[in-house]
């Protein structure tokens, strides 16, 4: 034990030196968004490989909580396809042959290897990637809700950006007053977002479901968020202070969906077009 002591004290500014260092590429990395997306891609591979074989251990000792979301899942595309079905009647011979509707998303399932929830900008490794067709800014969904955005990609692995990020906004609605608002992450609990600016003149009631606006080419509309589960209204505030509940818990995340808009290159040029001017 000497020895060891002696040898640390020898090397002491060597070992200062390369503490030193990891702080900062620490800062760095989380500190700059370039040096960080470069961070995340190059060690994608070699961290992906490591994560998958762990996530391997838990899947095969969450078989049976696996196998029950899958049914529940099940279960909610067969209503789909029969709520589909029934609402052919009611489209005209155009709506029914536009490609441009049919097409406008496809969907590429994929599983986690890596998720966090506990650091104020969380993110998750997935097991697709470019090869497989998934690029950044495609949403992520799970069969309970919305998870986040492809913020990185490799040959066969992609990082997420959660939503349990402080950076990131979400443009939501109430689904039974189709009410607009701004979802957001405080950085505290990960079973919660903010829901803002929301007006006073509405009002929401607590447990109102929150979907997606498709207020943009990313999220199809009326994707579940969560549900509201505390409303407080300050007396000379124009906004209401919301919380509400989201319908994934982020530990539990398993299998997940990524989501390829076919339109959003098109929107995106539009008003890229309207920027310029």
């Amino acid at each position: 034990m000497e020895r060891l002591f002696l040898f640390i004290y020898q090397y002491r500014a060597f070992f200062t030196f390369l503490v030193l260092q990891v702080i900062c590429f620490l800062l760095l990395v989380s500190n700059n968004q370039y040096q960080s997306a470069a961070f995340f891609n190059s060690s994608n591979s070699l961290v992906a490989g490591i994560n998958r074989t762990s996530q391997n251990f838990r899947d095969f000792f969450s078989l049976r909580e696996t196998n029950q979301i899958l049914a529940e899942e099940n279960a909610y595309l067969k209503k789909l396809v029969e709520q589909r079905n029934q609402s052919l009647y009611q489209l005209n011979v155009r709506e029914i042959n536009d490609t441009e509707i049919i097409n406008r998303f496809d969907f590429i399932s994929a599983r986690v290897v890596n998720n966090s929830v506990d650091q104020f900008k969380n993110h998750l490794t997935i097991n697709k990637g470019k090869k497989q067709g998934i690029a950044p800014g495609m949403a992520v969904v799970s069969p309970q809700g919305i998870v986040g955005k492809v913020k990185t990609v490799s040959d066969n692995f992609s990082v997420v950006t959660s939503i349990l990020n402080i950076d990131v906004l979400t443009s939501v609605q109430i689904k039974r007053t189709s009410h607009f608002a701004t979802a957001k992450w405080n950085g505290a609990n990960p079973d919660v977002l903010n829901l803002l600016y929301l007006p006073r003149h509405v009002q929401p009631i607590v447990g109102d479901t929150i979907v997606t606006s498709g207020y943009n080419a990313i999220y199809p509309e009326g994707l579940m968020v969560g549900t509201i589960s505390e409303i407080n209204l300050k007396d000379e505030a124009l906004f209401y202070d919301i919380e509400l509940k989201l319908s994934q818990d982020f530990r539990r995340l398993t299998y997940l969906a990524v989501i390829k808009s076919n339109l959003k290159q098109e929107l995106d040029s539009l008003q890229n077009t309207l920027t310029i001017k």
